[in-house]
């Protein structure tokens, strides 16, 4: 399942987080970013153990996209013992997407 992320959360949802987290900053609107949804359930399912996936909605919580300079959607930012990690732009394949948390 896919956590939702907002201001008023992602700071402790990303910070305690025992594993990797990966988020995802979309839009509604954005059809790239709905491409890359269904690798992104699939992730949460299989590593459920191991990999935390959360999306930001960038419409609703500017701020966040701001902060993280999120300048393109879809835009996947990891964390790792909640510090940015890596980060990928654009409708990646899955593959990629879990390279974020290796």
């Amino acid at each position: 399942m896919i956590r939702m992320l907002d201001s008023d959360n992602f700071d402790e949802v990303v910070s305690n987080s025992k594993v990797p987290v990966l988020v995802d900053f979309y839009a509604e609107w954005c059809n790239p970013c709905k491409r890359i949804v269904p690798s992104l359930e699939e992730i949460a399912e299989e590593h459920a153990d191991s990999v935390l996936v959360c999306q930001v909605n960038v419409d609703e919580s500017h701020d966040l996209a701001t902060a993280f300079q999120v300048m393109s959607i879809p835009n996947v930012i990891s964390f790792k013992n909640g510090e940015f990690y890596k980060r990928v732009v654009g409708a990646v394949s899955k593959d990629e997407l879990l390279d974020l948390v290796k």
